[in-house]
C-alpha cells in the first residue's frame, strides 16, 4: 500500500495560484522550503489544496512530535476554545497555566525546586532564559557555539550563527555575547581524530575565561543537546559535561535550548538525559505545543524568581489555548512506549542511507532517535559542502510526494523529523523517494568525466 497519492503535477495549479497571492502579500524575506499549499493534515500526511497527498518528513521544522492535529489534541483546544480564548496572564488567572509549569516542573531533568514561565516561541523563550541569568547573577556575558540557532530576536540573532541567512543586513547587535568552537565530531580539524578535537574544545572553553570573558562576567553558556539548525549534531557528553563544571566553578546558569530536540524529539523527553547533566534552566517549545505557539522556561526556583515583579511577561504568552494543547501533549508523550519509538524512527533512516554511501555522497548520517540528518560533501576526503545537491534535491522530493527541509551550518544537509508515531511503513516509502530525489540530484550535478583519450599510433614507413 502506498501512501503518497499525486493527481496533478507538483505545484498543483490551486497551489499555483494562492503561491502568486503570497507572493504579492507577504514580505519576500519569509521563506518557505516547500511549494505546497496545506489543505488538511492527519498524523504524518499532509494533503494539498490540489488533493495531493504527502509523506511530512519535516514536521514543521520538528513541531509535530505527535504528529499533525492529534484527536486529542484537537479535543483539547476545541473545549479550551469554546470556554475562553485567552484573558491574558498579565490581567488575570487561570488554570492552564499553572497546570502547565506544574507538569514541566515535574518532567524536566533535576531533583531541585523548580518554576516555569510561558511564552509564545523559541527565540522568546531564549531571550527570557538569558535575561532571568542575568537578573540571576547580576552579570551581562553570555557563551554560545558556532552552528548554533536560537532565534531572530535582536539579542538571540547576536547568539545565533549561520550570518548571511539570519543576520545579513540586521545590525548591529545585542553586546556581550561570546562564541566559541563547538566539537562536531565529523569536523575535526585535520591532523586531529575527533576524541582530540573534543577534548581541545572542552581545553579552549576554559581557555576563553582567559581569552574572552571572566567568570566572575559570564551571566550563562546556551548550549543545544542536539543541534538543530546547525545540523543535527549530537553535543558530545564530555563537552556537556565541562559546560557544567565550568557552571559550578564560576557561578553561571547552564542554559540547555531544547526547543528542537526536547518534547520527546530524541526518544527521551529531553534530549540532554542522554548525556546525563542536569541543567539549570532549559527551554522548550516546537513540539510541545503539538502546531500551537508556546514555549517555556522551566528551571531552578530560586533562579528563575530573580527577575523584579513585571520584568517578564508578554501579552499572549501561556495562552489557555496553547496550554490545552501542550498538557495533551505532554500526556501523550508521556504514555508507555510513545517516545520508545524514536529508536525505531533512527535505525530505519539509518537502514536506508548507510548502504549508500559511496553511491551518494554521503559525509555523515547522525542524529538521535526522530532527529536525524544527513549530511552531503563533493569530496570525502576535504568534507567540501555540498549545498547546491541538497538545494535541488528537496524540490525533486516534493515533487515525489514528500515534505523535506534542509539543514546545517553550509545548507548541506537534509533533516528528518517525523512524528515519534509514524509507522514504518509510511516512513521507509517516504525516505526511498528522498534517495530517488537524491539520484536524480547527484546525476544531475556530477561532472561528466570525459572518455580517456587513445595515444596516437605512429604510421609506419
Amino acid at each position: 500500500m502506498t501512501h503518497i497519492n499525486l493527481k496533478t503535477a507538483i505545484p498543483g495549479p490551486n497551489s499555483v495560484a494562492l503561491q502568486e497571492r503570497r507572493a504579492a502579500a507577504v514580505s519576500r524575506g519569509l521563506g518557505q522550503a516547500n511549494a505546497v499549499a496545506v489543505q488538511l493534515a492527519r498524523g504524518s500526511l499532509v494533503t494539498d489544496v490540489d488533493g495531493n497527498t504527502f509523506i511530512d518528513l519535516a514536521g514543521g521544522i520538528g513541531m509535530m512530535a505527535v504528529g499533525h492535529n492529534h484527536p486529542r489534541v484537537v479535543a483539547a483546544v476545541q473545549a479550551q476554545v469554546a470556554e475562553a480564548i485567552h484573558p491574558c496572564a498579565l490581567v488575570t488567572n487561570f488554570e492552564g497555566y499553572p497546570a502547565l509549569a506544574e507538569r514541566l516542573n515535574a518532567l524536566t531533568p533535576g531533583d531541585f525546586p523548580k518554576k516555569t514561565l510561558l511564552a509564545n516561541g523559541g527565540a522568546e523563550a531564549v531571550e527570557n532564559a538569558v535575561k532571568i541569568a542575568r537578573a540571576h547573577t547580576g552579570r551581562a556575558g553570555v557563551i554560545v557555539f558556532e552552528g548554533a540557532y536560537h532565534g531572530r530576536t535582536n539579542l538571540t540573532m547576536a547568539m545565533t550563527s549561520k550570518y548571511g541567512l539570519f543576520k545579513k543586513g540586521f545590525g548591529p547587535f545585542a553586546p556581550e555575547v561570546y562564541r566559541l568552537p563547538f566539537p562536531n565530531p565529523y569536523r575535526a580539524p585535520d591532523g586531529m581524530s575527533s576524541e582530540q578535537w573534543i577534548d581541545w574544545c572542552c581545553w579552549n572553553l576554559e581557555n576563553a575565561l582567559v581569552a574572552h570573558i571572566d567568570g566572575s562576567a559570564l551571566a550563562c553558556i546556551v548550549i543545544e543537546p542536539v543541534m538543530g539548525e546547525g545540523g543535527f549534531i549530537p553535543t558530545p557528553a564530555r563537552f556537556m559535561h565541562k559546560i557544567r563544571e565550568i557552571c559550578d566553578r564560576t557561578g553561571a546558569v547552564m542554559i540547555a535550548d531544547e526547543i528542537q530536540s526536547g518534547s520527546g524529539r530524541t526518544g527521551r523527553l529531553y534530549a540532554i538525559e542522554h548525556a546525563g547533566v542536569v541543567p539549570d534552566l532549559l527551554v522548550s517549545a516546537k513540539s510541545l505545543g503539538a502546531g500551537t505557539p508556546i514555549s517555556a522556561v522551566t528551571g531552578r526556583a530560586e533562579i528563575m524568581d530573580a527577575p523584579h515583579l513585571g520584568g517578564v511577561g508578554s501579552t499572549y504568552g501561556g495562552s489557555p489555548v496553547s496550554c490545552a494543547a501542550a498538557l495533551a501533549v505532554l500526556d501523550i508523550l508521556t504514555e508507555p512506549g510513545f517516545l520508545e519509538q524514536a529508536a525505531m524512527i533512527e535505525r530505519v533512516i539509518r537502514d536506508v542511507w548507510e548502504p549508500l554511501r559511496g553511491e551518494l555522497p554521503i559525509g555523515d548520517i547522525r542524529g538521535v532517535g526522530a532527529m536525524m540528518a544527513v549530511e552531503f560533501v563533493k569530496d570525502p576526503q576535504t568534507k567540501e559542502p555540498w549545498m547546491d545537491l541538497v538545494a535541488a534535491a528537496v524540490p525533486l522530493a516534493v515533487g515525489r510526494g514528500v515534505l523535506l527541509i534542509r539543514a546545517g551550518l553550509y545548507s548541506n544537509c537534509l533533516r528528518f523529523l517525523p512524528a515519534l508515531d509514524i509507522p514504518e511503513d509510511i516512513l521507509r516509502e517516504g525516505l526511498n523517494a528522498v534517495v530517488d530525489a537524491l539520484r536524480e540530484a547527484y546525476a544531475k550535478a556530477r561532472p561528466v568525466v570525459p572518455a580517456q583519450e587513445q595515444p596516437v599510433q605512429p604510421v609506419p614507413a
